[in-house]
């Protein structure tokens, strides 16, 4: 693969000349808005919490969220995804953030706060989804996000009001698009009074088809009002979970049979890039088509790099670092292109994801890893120095594999064939 390794090579050392040129481009973040920030190349995003532990009943410390802070400053990041504030991450992070500004005045660091929502009896066999009930601790969270909201006006610059809550596959507590909208009508109402930042911007963050990118059960005049009431729409979407749910774009075509095998990867990492923008662009059109026109943005898309399930080796086979790597260079140079902010998913693995399963894919999203290894998409910064002095946990940012390339590509399978994939799905 060494042609390709090349190019990819070439392709990461321009990304990473553009982190480098972003320090020197600095925004006075006194009163910088969400406007001036979302879909500014200069401030690249990425979705986090940074827990250690198996349980996020350990909190990470201030001194731990500062390391976070710090690395991510270091890669170019400068608006972090939280969410929900239930759990004392979020307002330990803003006090961490806090801390740096005063200790730094050029460090700069915007949250997205997430202020998580729930149908009323959600977690239960018989999840209530009824437009005008609402779970009781819903108010109390976005109670609590207000406050933080107002507390921090220099550090939260959004709210997003619910994560992936209106999508149907979220069984265990989706609400319709009422819910979401009521409270995304009261947070503004609160802009109009005076009592949150008048630039503040209010969103949801949900799955491209409960934005109306999908099928016509979707398609309801409250979500029609919630896309007239947000300030910007967040999207999310995932080609490596459709790899095994949606895989038809993913499987190695007839006419490729005979490309080496790192042309047929690198066929299936465009197609997956396709297939993310067409999803973005799903759902642009259906903003258009009831005649609205405000931004769109990614709040959510990523490639773990290990599963031991539908993604992995017996699976779909779209799992490892180099996939993960191609992924993130192609989607980030895409929203660069087109002024379109991407909340990469996410910043560090995670193990409470799936406490029960160590392999499963939903601990292996994050860039590095929780032996303070930066993945392959990072390599080329460790190599420049981006990360000298800095440590997570009290360990330097090393690389995966030892930086073996060799050791690394011995790990990349070649996606099934188109054909393999439909027989599958027949049987």
């Amino acid at each position: 693969m060494t042609k390709l390794l090349t190019v990819i090579t070439l392709l990461a050392s321009t990304l990473l000349m553009a982190c480098g040129n972003r320090t020197d481009k600095k925004m006075s973040s006194k009163d910088i808005s969400a406007k001036e920030i979302l879909g500014n190349p200069e401030y690249q995003a990425i979705s986090y919490s940074g827990y250690r532990e198996l349980s996020r009943d350990v909190v990470p410390t201030i001194e731990e969220l500062k390391e976070d802070m710090l690395l991510l400053e270091a890669m170019g990041i400068k608006i972090v995804r939280t969410y929900n504030v239930y759990l004392e991450a979020v307002p330990r992070l803003l006090e961490a953030i806090s801390e740096l500004k005063k200790e730094d005045p050029e460090f700069e660091m915007y949250v997205m706060m997430g202020a998580w929502i729930d149908a009323k009896n959600a977690w239960t066999e018989k999840p209530d989804r009824i437009r005008d009930e609402d779970s009781p601790r819903n108010t109390k969270e976005i109670e609590r996000a207000v406050n933080l909201a107002v507390k921090y006006p220099d550090i939260v610059k959004i709210i997003a009001v619910g994560n992936e809550a209106m999508v149907h596959w979220q069984e265990e507590y989706w609400v319709e698009p009422g819910i979401i909208l009521h409270w995304v009508n009261h947070l503004q109402n609160l802009k109009k009074e005076g009592k949150l930042p008048k630039d503040l911007w209010i969103t949801s963050s949900d799955n491209f088809a409960s934005w109306g990118g999908g099928g016509e059960e979707y398609h309801k005049e409250d979500l029609n009002e919630l896309i007239r009431s947000v300030d910007y729409i967040s999207m999310h979407t995932y080609p490596m979970h459709d790899t095994h749910y949606n895989p038809d774009f993913w499987g190695v075509r007839k006419n490729q049979i005979d490309l080496s095998d790192e042309e047929k990867i690198e066929a299936a990492m465009q197609r997956s890039l396709n297939y993310a923008t067409s999803q973005y662009q799903s759902v642009v059109d259906y903003m258009k088509s009831i005649g609205v026109n405000k931004p769109v943005h990614i709040g959510e898309t990523g490639w773990a790099t290990i599963s031991n399930g539908f993604y992995g080796d017996n699976g779909s086979k779209a799992t490892d670092e180099f996939k993960m790597g191609r992924y993130h260079d192609l989607i980030r140079a895409w929203s660069d292109e087109n002024k379109v902010s991407v909340f990469y998913f996410e910043a560090f693995d995670e193990k409470w994801k799936d406490a029960q399963n160590q392999l499963g894919s939903e601990n292996h999203f994050g860039l590095i890893n929780l032996q303070s290894e930066a993945k392959y998409p990072l390599w080329e910064m460790v190599d420049a120095g981006v990360f000298q002095g800095l440590t997570r946990d009290g360990k330097p940012i090393t690389k995966t594999f030892g930086g073996d390339v060799e050791e690394l590509m011995k790990t990349v399978k070649v996606p099934p064939t188109n054909a393999e994939i439909q027989a599958k799905k027949n049987q």
